[in-house]
Parts: C-alpha cells; sequence; structure tokens
C-alpha cells in the first residue's frame, strides 16, 4: 500500500501520545524507556519522536531515559542518533540505541536495556510497506548479544516454528506477502506488558484482526485496557488496524484524545472494527455519535450499567472517547430509548442507566 497515506497521521499520532506519556511518566519514575520497532519504512516516526523528547529536555536532567529503534533497513543516519550537530539537542542522561533488525528482536531488547519495572511506551510497526529485500528477520531468542545496550543486537534463526501468535503471511525475507512481517507476537506482547506501567501502540494489517485477535492476545498477555481502531485511506489502499494496550485509565484516555486530534485533512478516516455496519468516520473533535449509540445500546442491550462503566466501555471497546458518552446518553434519555436511576440530577457516574421497558397495551 502507499505508506504516504498514513505514514503522516502515524507520525502525529505517536507524537502526541509521545508528549502526554512524557510527564506522566517523568512523575513517576526517574527511569523510563520508549522504544520503536518497524517491519518496513519508518516514515521518519524515529526522528520525530526524538523531537519531542529534546522539547522536555529541561525535564530530563538526572533521569535515564533509554530510546530504542528497532529497523530491519536501519544505515545508522542522522535520524536515529544525538551524534548529528543539525539533530534535536538531548541531555546527557538521554541514551538512543538503533538496532539493526525487526520487531522480533524487541523481547531481548527490552532485557538488555532493562526495561522492565518503569514506565515503558513501545510503538510497534508490523507492516511492510517498503520492504528491503534480503533482510531476514531474526528470532526474538537471537538477539542475546544486545548485552551493554541495544545497538549491537545479533541475529539468528527465523521466527521459531508454529502459527499461534503470528502476524502477517510474508515470507522470512521480507518479500510481499499479505503486508506485516512475520512475527511472533506473544514474546513482544509480555516484554512490553513488564512496564510499569507498559503500553503499546502496535500497527499491523486491518486483514489480520480476525486471525491474529491482537485485542484478546494482549489481554492475555497482561493489558487490562486494549482499543483498536481501523485506518482507512480514503485513496482506496488497504486499510491498518492501530492497536493501543495500557494498563493505565490515564493512558487510555491520552490515546483517545490523541486519536480525534489528529489532521482532518490527512486522507484517512476511521472505522470501529466491532461496529457491525462498518461505518467511517471522519476525524472530528465531535466525531458521529452513531455508531457510539448501537454499541452502548448493544452493551445495555445485556444489563443494566452505571454512566462510569459505560465510559469505560466506550473507551476500551469503541474508538470513542470516555468524553462522548454523555452526550449520547443524554439524547437517549430524552427520546425515552433509555431509563436512569435517579430519575433527576446531573448524569454522574454512579447514575445507572437502563435500556427503557418496552411498554405493552
Amino acid at each position: 500500500m502507499s505508506a504516504a497515506t498514513t505514514a503522516a497521521l502515524r507520525r502525529e499520532l505517536l507524537v502526541r501520545l509521545l508528549d502526554a506519556w512524557l510527564p506522566r511518566a517523568l512523575h513517576r519514575s526517574r527511569r523510563l524507556t520508549l522504544v520503536q520497532a518497524y517491519a518496513g519504512e519508518d516514515a521518519g516516526i524515529p526522528g520525530a519522536a526524538l523531537d519531542v523528547l529534546a522539547e522536555f529536555a529541561d525535564r530530563l536532567g538526572g533521569r535515564r531515559v533509554t530510546v530504542a529503534v528497532l529497523d530491519r533497513g536501519l544505515t545508522g543516519g542522522p535520524s536515529y542518533t544525538k551524534s548529528d550537530n543539525k539533530g534535536p539537542f538531548l541531555p546527557a542522561g538521554v541514551s538512543v540505541h538503533p538496532v539493526k533488525g525487526g520487531p522480533a528482536l524487541l523481547p531481548a531488547v527490552l532485557a538488555a536495556t532493562q526495561a522492565a519495572g518503569a514506565p515503558l511506551l513501545a510503538y510497534v510497526d508490523l507492516m511492510t510497506r517498503a520492504p528491503a529485500a534480503g533482510h531476514a528477520e531474526p528470532a526474538a531468542g537471537g538477539a542475546g548479544s544486545a548485552a551493554g545496550g541495544a545497538g549491537s543486537a545479533g541475529g539468528g534463526a527465523g521466527p521459531p516454528g508454529g502459527h499461534a501468535g503470528l502476524a502477517g503471511d510474508e515470507g522470512p525475507d521480507g518479500g510481499a506477502g499479505g503486508g506485516a512481517a512475520v512475527v511472533p507476537l506473544e514474546p513482544v506482547y509480555r516484554a512490553v506488558a513488564a512496564g510499569r506501567p507498559g503500553e503499546l501502540l502496535l500497527v499491523l494489517p486491518a486483514a489480520a484482526r480476525d486471525r491474529d485477535r491482537p485485542v484478546d492476545a494482549l489481554a492475555a498477555a497482561g493489558f487490562p485496557l486494549v482499543t483498536e481502531v481501523e485506518l482507512v485511506p480514503v485513496d482506496g489502499a488497504p486499510a491498518e488496524l492501530v492497536v493501543f494496550a495500557t494498563a493505565s485509565g490515564h493512558g487510555l484516555d491520552a490515546f483517545k484524545d490523541a486519536l480525534w486530534n489528529l489532521d482532518e485533512y490527512a486522507g484517512v478516516r476511521y472505522r470501529d472494527p466491532r461496529d457491525p455496519e462498518g461505518h467511517l468516520l471522519d476525524i472530528s473533535l465531535s466525531p458521529h455519535p452513531g455508531p457510539l449509540r448501537r454499541e452502548l445500546l448493544a452493551r445495555l442491550a445485556t444489563g443494566p450499567a452505571s454512566v462510569a462503566e459505560l465510559r469505560r466501555f466506550a473507551a476500551a471497546a469503541t474508538v470513542y472517547r470516555s468524553a462522548d458518552v454523555n452526550s449520547v446518553l443524554t439524547a437517549l434519555l430524552a427520546a425515552g430509548t433509555l431509563s436512569r436511576a435517579p430519575e433527576h440530577g446531573r448524569l454522574s457516574g454512579d447514575v445507572v442507566i437502563s435500556a427503557a421497558a418496552t411498554r405493552t397495551a
């Protein structure tokens, strides 16, 4: 597919997410890790991430910030290091480790950088939009030489045998196939979940959703909050699935805020994978409420729920923000489609919402 179709949007999404993540991470710990892993082209995203870190330079003094970039086509360009005088200024406590290798190396790189137990943000892009011929993806277990810094991660054989938890249909040489690199995903998920908290932004083909079931796999790996959205280019290019996983409610809200603040003229629309009607949504600060209305009604058809529970449901199980719920509930209550207890007062989190009883003659 055309990398340019979604590149600007993906870059802006990570920049906004990183801008919201850094203050929370710095408040929580004196060490933190940002890791990025690319199966194909990186669209300048690593350099944009370093620019964000440079903006926080005055707050990074005395901290240990580790940045690792895993890229199969890595050539050691200035986008990845702070040695170039034209690059962003980064304080001494920020170490940047370029790693020639793809996403399968991520668990070994995180082990080598001692990322567990501290705030961790991972961006993993499994799309092979511009594959480099002749680059084999090493197995996750083959990166033992990454000790002493992730910059020298070694190679190994291809991904281990078996089919469970693999994303993509291409061969190990990076040739075009299903549009995604063949990567054992469970070790990647578990490695990121070891962060405190760990947060993962994952990009893969939308067609891989039903086969790989990333939401279920991430929940099994230890992420209690997982949400997903499809990026649908208006030029007809194949859709991409973006999955965000975290253990932090604040992190989930930050992702949703970033998602709906992206460029509305980027040539991309959103689709909720769980919406049976597949309604396409324009990027907007006030998104069309139709799919959210349907999904809230479907949730309430299973039983009553508090407003707080419905907000959490919307944030994790739909493409919408928790802040979008109240306006939809207010409209449904006014139409008599729903009922509430207590019947009057502010629509606070402890108000219980139910599907209105069907009246009989």
